[in-house]
């Protein structure tokens, strides 16, 4: 075992060497209070297959240090600490041991980030240009969008940089050295390097630590590492290369939990030098504002190379300040978006008054204002940000809370989730899965969907082991014929029930007032001790009252160093039981712990001949050694945590002193009574969450501090790799699934060259999470991170959306995170996912209908220029105010109830957004003009046919500043082309609600396709009442007399509703047929946008890279895949790891 171990120790001081703790099998000696035995063993030969390139470990790797030499390189002494004099010289060296906050923005440095930026510096001159024109009010609305565009973003900027201070609040307060040989208490933030520390049960962790020497001592690191249980500590250890921080057991970090026992060891790290305070430095790292200089070949720098650095780093920060390389592709776009239009608008300006033969008298100034006006959106911010600030309460009500509102359109573009094991995919806490009784058979549990609750969830039994169990599953492709549970328990069964009840000290209740079912102690004994209570074998029934059956005489606890635990009860009751006379004694003796260690102390079983009821003992060989270790391999193989029970009988002289009996004269000579496998179990949700995600064309990768074994096992159970992954060849599983070392052994080239990459890596720290996500950005991806410990900060940060669990999530993680789960559910992800895809297209949808409007504008007023009134200067088809009219009024409301259109129904059929193109795809920009130009070729045919057709071409004079009769026809013209303007882009808003589908058919399936339009067009009722009230507005602004001659210069009509109808009639006619168009060419030429499910790349008979890899050859035919409700919830039981 020891060639095979991934991990290599030397071990000194051990009392027993040849089963070093640190060495890695299947489970966790470090991560499990008793399991010794698992499938590291199997892992170890797929890391073999690769070696791994050697890594040496560096000076400051500690734990591979012996404490001899730790106490020469740290001057100290480790039974009197250090001087209270030469602490205070090395705090002064050092510093003070507490996370650098520093290095943050201030709030005028936020402030100024919200109001220099291109939209909000376009709106500014918008606001100029209404204040310009003298239109106060118009120039108030945009003052006070821009107010509140400054205002929310930075409230919500100023709460994301208080991260640091959550991870300054995890630090100990206090801590317990030894100095001059004395044991004191002092602020934790005076620790120095050298100090000789103790920790025991229930304190934080202060500092990082070599531990020297410990008593059962165990920490809870799962906010560092992510391992779902405490970590058992072992001061003996030395390690020879470099190894996980999970794995590192000599050691004991900094912001960690003692759980159990307690430690004394050597500070090695203060503050920042803590592994805490290397993910801190990574949150906080300030961003380099100058590019580094890059010398020649020759390694000489040049004038020129400093000069191309220097431009280089003012284009980086022109970019910044007009945010066109900083926040979320839409982000970015939109700033670009507005620098575009501010120099189109400035162009038509210029165009305008070349057409004037730049004579700019007043009204041609007015005339270049309002054509430039027509091109800027003014309100697609203030829109923009009100449907997405909508959009985060409907978030809440799906459990999802967001922190930054330009991540909701980044949603949409996620096509990979790189997401956490422990409380995410999982429950995060341990049950029971599985219990075996030689010459019995196997118990099952599934489905417990509460974890302290023994009420929930099946049991099912097969008269088989776990070996044979998984020869089945293997044949009939994971499924077992399992029995029902029978009614009257075998003896053996009993003896195998009262030792995991007995030899267990947590509590199971349930509270009298809630009914909630609670636990106390260790996760493991809770597992076990919610077993028994399932099997109705509480601890309690047999112990407490009056008439207990048994009475606790001693308890021998748990021990690292031995990985196992036993009691001695009295049988109170002993001569009333016909097993009795089967060698059970009046003292009975009850052990469980790791298989190897509880083996060592077994001399006898019962065999395991089945179908009968024999509980006659037999000897305990060494052949039989190695079926029950095959047994155990086959249930770790699942990545279960394998332990075993154990009976025998204690001969009392009536002279013992209880608590003074050797341990060793206890655990011997005792009868093995079975095995019991426990795990971390998904959430029922979370397979049905995964396969959704790759169904919506989503890869879903598995990155866990937790081992190989389990990590592979649950990735299967929820669907994250192929269910006929033992198909493969080792190379391809390889890719797969990989660990942490592996991973990190790899250069970037060699990463980018795997043919896909790994779905699961085990054993992460958080530089590997940071270095998958990189290598997601290398392939073009848009990643997403979901995490809940300090770990997984760094990731979540680097990630294009952060997804932090909030019930069991860190405040640093919650800090890093773009939005964050309330109920901490991994199927939540897809609430907010979907949420996001139907924002990005109600953003695509609000910003074609106002673009859309904006071509129109200017196509009709740059048109307009050809109506020249008598003194040579062109008239205005449409009035300045009439144009912010329609931007701010007409086209503002119906734009927020596009960004409260429901999700289609097919939303999550279809693949993830670019998040590269974003909003502006072809078919956005091909529809935005199009409807633009239709929308502005109706207005400009009816203006000339009612002044040219219907009118004597009288355009007057002066008729750009005041109303008089000779410009009566204009004014008539403008009044109807304003109402079809108007018109044509409140009905374009019903338009764009679907991109291709008819209004009138926008639910092809219905079965009353006549009344179907009524019933979607009063689905949205912000929209239906935005558009209703848009036209109700047309009779104010044409009607009122001042308003309509004054100030929107146009004045009441009569039989020119006329002409505005059939242009109305006209503009649906023409939308409708571009639209069906549209139809037939992506009918004819462009294939269906369905979403590639990423799982089809890796099915057998797929052609895909792994195609050549199938080591069994077979006929793929999908319609023999079993329906969803066919296929087994549990993963393919016995699949050994390649």
């Amino acid at each position: 075992m020891g060639d095979d171990a991934t991990t290599s120790v030397k071990f000194h001081g051990s009392k027993h060497p040849e089963r070093p703790a640190a060495e890695t099998n299947g489970t966790s000696d470090s991560a499990s209070t008793y399991s010794n035995s698992t499938s590291t063993r199997k892992f170890s030969q797929l890391s073999s297959a690769e070696p791994e390139a050697p890594q040496t470990p560096g000076p400051n790797d500690y734990y591979c240090w012996s404490v001899d030499d730790l106490v020469k390189e740290f001057k100290t002494d480790i039974e009197n600490g250090l001087s209270p004099a030469e602490a205070k010289e090395r705090l002064n060296i050092y510093g003070q041991n507490q996370l650098d906050a520093s290095g943050g923005s201030s709030a005028w440095q936020i402030l100024l980030a919200q109001v220099v930026n291109a939209m909000t510096l376009v709106l500014v001159i918008a606001m100029a240009i209404s204040f310009g024109i003298r239109d106060w009010i118009s120039g108030g609305v945009i003052a006070a969008v821009i107010l509140i565009n400054i205002v929310v973003g930075f409230y919500q900027e100023f709460n994301a940089e208080k991260i640091m201070d959550s991870l300054k609040s995890l630090s100990s307060p206090t801590a317990h050295v030894i100095r001059n040989g004395d044991s004191m208490v002092v602020p934790s933030m005076e620790l120095v390097p050298g100090d000789i520390c103790q920790v025991k049960v229930g304190d934080t962790v202060p500092a990082d630590i070599r531990i020297f020497a410990s008593m059962n001592f165990e920490a809870d690191e799962a906010l560092l590492t992510g391992e779902s249980l405490p970590v058992a500590k072992h001061c003996d250890l030395v390690f020879d290369k470099v190894v996980p921080v999970g794995d590192r057991t000599n050691m004991a970090f900094s912001s960690s939990i003692a759980t159990k026992g307690r430690a004394t060891g050597i500070v090695v790290g203060t503050g920042m030098k803590t592994e805490i305070g290397k993910i801190a430095e990574s949150l906080s790292g300030k961003r380099q504002r100058m590019r580094p200089v890059e010398p020649d070949e020759s390694g000489r720098i040049r004038k020129r190379d400093r000069s191309k650095a220097f431009c280089y780093s003012m284009s980086d920060e022109i970019g910044r300040f007009l945010g066109l390389n900083v926040g979320t592709p839409l982000h970015r776009k939109l700033s670009k978006l507005a620098i575009y239009l501010f120099f189109v608008a400035v162009v038509f300006a210029i165009v305008v008054m070349a057409a004037n033969k730049f004579h700019v008298t007043s009204a041609v100034a007015i005339y270049a204002i309002a054509t430039a006006l027509s091109m800027i959106p003014a309100s697609l911010v203030v829109v923009l940000t009100i449907t997405m600030a909508v959009g985060t309460k409907a978030m809440v009500r799906r459990n999802v809370i967001v922190r930054k509102l330009d991540s909701l359109e980044a949603l949409g573009a996620v096509n990979d989730i790189c997401s956490d094991k422990t409380g995410t995919l999982t429950q995060g806490k341990m049950v029971l899965r599985r219990m075996w009784v030689p010459g019995h058979g196997t118990y099952q549990i599934s489905d417990t969907t509460e974890p302290y609750n023994p009420t929930i969830g099946s049991t099912v039994f097969a008269p088989k082991d776990p070996h044979d169990i998984a020869k089945e599953a293997r044949d009939n492709d994971g499924k077992v014929d399992y029995d029902e549970v029978p009614d009257e328990k075998h003896p053996r069964f009993i003896s195998f029930l009262n030792s995991a009840s007995l030899a267990n000290i947590a509590v199971i209740r349930q509270d009298k007032e809630t009914l909630e079912w609670k636990a106390n102690g260790d996760p493991t004994e809770i597992a076990i001790q919610v077993g028994a209570h399932r099997m109705d074998w509480a601890r309690s029934r047999w112990t407490e009252g009056d008439d207990a059956r048994y009475t606790l005489l001693s308890e021998f606890p748990f021990d690292s160093s031995i990985k196992r635990m036993s009691t001695i009860y009295k049988d109170n009751q002993y001569g009333s039981s016909p097993q009795d006379g089967l060698g059970f004694g009046e003292y009975r003796i009850f052990t469980k712990g790791a298989v190897e260690r509880v083996l060592e102390c077994c001399t006898h079983w019962y065999g395991c001949e089945y179908g009968q009821d024999d509980m006659s003992r037999h000897p305990l060989t060494e052949e039989e050694h190695k079926i029950i270790l095959n047994q155990m391999e086959a249930m770790a193989s699942e990545g279960l945590r394998v332990l075993s029970f154990a009976e025998g009988n204690w001969n009392y002289t009536g002279t013992e002193n209880w608590n003074e009996i050797p341990r060793d004269k206890v655990e011997c000579d005792l009868t093995f009574l079975g095995l019991v496998g426990i795990y971390d179990p998904p959430r029922l949700e979370s397979a049905g969450a995964v396969a959704k995600c790759h169904h919506a064309g989503i890869n879903v990768h598995m990155l866990t501090g937790d081992h190989p074994g389990t990590a592979k096992a649950i990735a299967k159970e929820v669907g994250i790799v192929p269910k006929d992954i033992h198909n493969y060849s080792r190379e391809v599983v390889n890719a797969m699934v990989m660990t942490a070392p592996q991973f990190d052994a790899l250069t970037d080239d060699e990463i980018d060259d795997l043919p896909v990459l790994p779905l699961v890596i085990a054993r992460c720290a958080p530089q590997t999470k940071v270095r998958m996500i990189e290598a997601l950005h290398r392939r073009k991806m848009f990643a997403a991170m979901t995490g809940d410990g300090v770990n997984d900060s760094p990731s979540l940060k680097k990630a294009d959306v952060g997804i932090a669990m909030g019930m069991a999530g860190s405040d640093v993680a919650k800090s890093a995170s773009d939005i964050v789960l309330t109920d901490d559910n991994f199927a939540s992800i897809l609430n907010a996912i979907e949420e996001g895809r139907r924002m990005s297209d109600n953003i695509q949808k609000f910003v074609l209908h106002l673009l859309g409007g904006n071509v129109a504008q200017a196509l009709y007023l740059l048109c307009g220029l050809a109506f020249q009134d008598k003194d040579g200067l062109s008239v205005f088809p449409l009035s300045p105010v009439e144009v912010l009219w329609v931007i701010m009024i007409t086209s503002s409301f119906p734009a927020m109830g596009l960004g409260a259109e429901p999700a289609a129904p097919d939303v999550m059929d279809k693949p993830p957004k670019d998040a590269r193109v974003g909003v502006f795809t072809w078919e956005v920009i091909v529809d935005m003009f199009s409807f633009g130009i239709i929308i502005g070729g109706i207005c400009l045919v009816s203006f000339v046919i009612l002044i040219y057709g219907f009118g004597d071409g009288n355009l007057g004079s002066n008729c750009n500043q005041e109303y008089s009769d000779a410009c009566k026809l204009v004014f008539e013209a403008r009044s109807a082309t304003f109402v079809e303007l108007t018109g044509c882009m409140l009905l374009l808003a019903w338009e764009v609600v679907h991109p291709r589908r008819s209004f009138f058919r926008m639910n092809p399936d219905t079965t009353t396709p006549w009344k179907q339009p009524f019933y979607d067009i009063w689905r949205n009722q912000f929209l239906f009442w935005s558009i209703i009230l848009g036209f109700c507005s047309l009779f104010i602004t044409i009607y009122v007399p001042v308003i309509n001659e004054i100030v929107f210069m146009h004045s009441p009509i009569g039989w020119q509703w006329a002409v505005a109808i059939i242009g109305l009639i006209v503009f649906v006619i023409l939308a409708e047929l571009y639209k069906a168009t549209k139809r037939f060419v992506f009918r004819r030429y462009i294939k269906d946008e369905m979403a590639h499910d990423p799982t089809d790349d890796l099915e057998q008979g797929a052609i895909t890279p792994f195609s050549q890899y199938m080591s069994i050859a077979k006929s793929f035919d999908k319609s023999a895949v079993p329906a969803a409700k066919d296929v087994p919830s549990g993963p393919l039981v016995g699949e050994k790891m390649v």
